[in-house]
């Protein structure tokens, strides 16, 4: 390479921190470019550059036809010159041809298009290496530097790129000086046309796990182990950890000596208090120790597979305000560390709810059973109500007492529980076994209702819930207005009536044509099938013309009526096919479903404190790359806007109705099956 190219040429690549073969790259681009602008060529003709990266030669190769004589130089060439490139080149080939003196012969503007071009490329080829640099770092840790600060955001410099630090992902009350070096979690990189947009974090849980890996050697070794995290930035955070390791505590570990290796993290994380709490496999001593440094009397777990598992939990009376902590905190963290909804509540609390509802059962069984605790706990609270001193060993007495009451309240909801599900498989034993099979798009229902009844999965889950707890349905539909449970019932009626089996036949094939459809382009004319109700056999396919035949007598028509036919863009007639609209009829809503009536638990808990981790979600949530699948959603929106289930009102029958796209992207509406 000459002395002067190559000095260009290595001074871009490292300044740029390029590999050679993109820079490379973009000068010979920059000819191509160059050569076009210069000599006028066509974009339809091949034009390569080739450098030499040793003696630094360019050279320009242009595609032409081989002719016996040349008319245009730019664009033939003869059949000796021709086999000078290609032995084997033969008349009216196309051939690969060097052009001689190019770059000499570049004028001022076909030498500026080059530079813009390579100044272009090697801009493109920076920014695609910082994307592909930093996107490896995702979910890392990585020190910038404070360039400017504003009420929305802080800038980073991260040498080469910049990084965004949103105000919802600062650490409240900490403050940012220019110039000044700060500790990031790289949350999400995602690509723009002005180079890699980077956000980062301070209040990530991530961040504290990943401080946590770099502080403790036995974390990043794999011997220590992260269970779960709760954090809230600047303030407290829980975290739970477990030993993967015989002979290894993993809270000391993480703790260090003295506190060494936690106090390097608080001080890092603007002196936000953590709590390191030994992972359990039992959940009630992980929710006792969740909720440190308040004292627990007794976790009493309530596993409800429709109201969610749920956690009550008594403490003795100078540590309610302890286990809550200010503002719920401290409970509100050990709900998001222990994924229970967590109800707290006083030892005395407890033992006065009780004590004022011993004639309602089951809370009389403690009267009878312990007779004597009972007064002995009514001597303690009227002592207390007196204000009175109560003893250590008078507390002890009413927290037996507390224990016993929500062992005894956890086995009737047990018993209640064990009850509903006896009802509830029984009435699902009346049920077809067919409309477990059923899709949702099936329902001849709005898209809203549909979006609602999602997470039911099939129509026999809907009807099963309508059956059993109708109250529970109609609470997921308030926000919407009408009447949304007689449209479902309505449609739930008309399921009832058609042939099941043949429906479920049916719907199982309508699916594997329609994704056929959504991975062939291919249009189809629309076929009219009919099956019977309940009542009749199975009625034949009525047949119909395929396309081919369709437009070939559609072309005769148009050729017996008129001589000029208007063709479109293959050379094919355009045929207008028009359709009949066709009417939806009204289902009847008839309301037939039986309810069964709810249990209702004669249970009086007092519960001044209910902390749910499903409704604990921080704003970092935003930011999270796990997203439900999207996919699944958008191809039932679209069967289901292609097939609806009606009751023709005329005839009794239920129709199929079934709406395929078609050749110019409308939607064409036939009737395609009655049950």
């Amino acid at each position: 390479m000459s002395n002067e190219l190559q000095i260009a040429f290595n001074e871009i690549a490292e300044m740029r921190s390029l590999p050679a073969d993109v820079v490379l790259e973009a000068l010979q681009s920059a000819l191509v470019s160059a050569y076009r602008r210069d000599s006028g060529a066509s974009s339809a003709q091949a034009i390569e550059a080739r450098i030499d990266p040793q003696t630094g030669r360019a050279r320009v190769f242009v595609e032409k036809e081989v002719v016996e004589e040349i008319l245009t130089d730019a664009t033939e060439v003869t059949l000796e010159k021709a086999r000078f490139y290609n032995p084997e080149a033969q008349l009216n080939d196309v051939v690969m041809v060097q052009v001689e003196n190019t770059t000499k012969n570049f004028g001022r503007i076909a030498a500026q298009t080059a530079k813009q071009v390579i100044l272009q490329k090697i801009r493109e080829a920076e920014r695609t290496a910082l994307y592909e640099e930093f996107i490896n770092r995702e979910g890392d840790l990585i020190t910038g530097t404070v360039q400017s600060v504003n009420s929305r955001q802080v800038t980073l410099s991260l040498g080469r790129a910049e990084a965004d630090l949103p105000r919802s992902q600062q650490i409240p009350g900490e403050r940012y000086r220019p110039h000044e070096k700060t500790r990031v979690y790289v949350m999400e990189v995602k690509k723009s046309n002005r180079g890699p947009q980077i956000i980062v974090s301070r209040a990530h849980r991530n961040m504290l796990r990943r401080l946590l890996e770099y502080e403790v050697p036995e974390i990043y070794n794999g011997q220590v182990e992260i269970k779960s995290i709760a954090r809230e930035a600047g303030h407290r955070s829980k975290v739970a950890v477990s030993a993967l390791q015989d002979g290894i505590d993993p809270v000391g570990a993480c703790v260090g000596m003295r506190g060494i290796r936690i106090q390097n993290i608080v001080k890092e994380l603007h002196d936000e208090k953590i709590d390191v709490i030994e992972w359990n496999t039992d959940a009630e001593a992980f929710i006792s120790k969740a909720l440190s440094p308040a004292r627990v009397t007794g976790v009493y777990l309530d596993d409800d597979p429709i109201d969610g598992r749920t956690a009550v939990v008594v403490v003795p009376d100078d540590q309610l305000s302890l286990a809550i902590g200010r503002e719920g905190q401290n409970a509100r963290l050990a709900a998001k560390l222990t994924g229970w909804r967590i109800d707290i509540k006083s030892v005395t609390e407890t033992v006065q709810g009780a004590l004022q509802n011993l004639d309602i059962p089951p809370l009389s069984y403690l009267e009878e059973q312990y007779p004597d605790l009972v007064d002995e706990c009514r001597r303690i609270m009227e002592k207390k109500n007196q204000e009175l001193t109560v003893m250590p060993e008078e507390y002890r007495t009413l927290g037996r007492f507390a224990d016993a009451i929500e062992r005894l309240l956890l086995e009737q909801r047990d018993e209640a529980r064990d009850l509903r599900m006896q009802e509830i498989n029984a009435v699902k034993s009346t049920l077809p076994s067919e409309m477990f099979e059923l899709p949702l798009d099936v329902l001849a229902v709005s898209q809203e209702i549909l979006d609602i009844l999602e997470p039911y999965g099939n129509i026999g889950e809907v009807m099963l819930d309508c059956l059993v707890n109708e109250e529970n349905v109609a609470r997921k539909f308030t926000e919407l207005d009408g009447d949304p449970m007689s449209e479902i019932q309505g449609a739930l009626d008309i399921i009832m009536m058609a042939d099941l089996e043949a429906l479920v036949t049916e719907a199982q094939a309508i699916e594997d044509v329609e994704s056929d459809e959504d991975t062939e382009s291919e249009t189809e004319d629309p076929v009219e099938l009919i099956v019977s109700d309940v009542e009749e056999p199975v009625a034949e396919v009525e047949e119909t013309l395929p396309v081919e035949e369709a437009i070939s007598s559609a072309e005769i028509a148009v050729d017996d009526e008129d001589d000029e036919m208007l063709l479109d863009a293959f050379g094919q007639p355009v045929v207008h096919i028009e359709s009949e609209p066709e009417v939806e009829p009204e289902p009847e809503i008839v309301d037939t479903l039986p309810v069964i009536e709810e249990v209702v638990e004669d249970v009086v808990p007092v519960r001044p404190v209910s902390i749910d981790p499903e409704f604990l979600d921080d704003d970092e949530e935003e930011f999270d790359r796990e997203r439900a699948p999207k996919g699944k959603k958008k191809q039932r929106t679209e069967r289901q806007k292609r097939r609806q289930l009606v009751l023709d009102e005329d005839s009794g029958k239920v129709i199929a109705k079934r709406r395929r796209k078609g050749s110019r992207g409308s939607w064409d509406d036939e009737t395609d099956y009655d049950f």
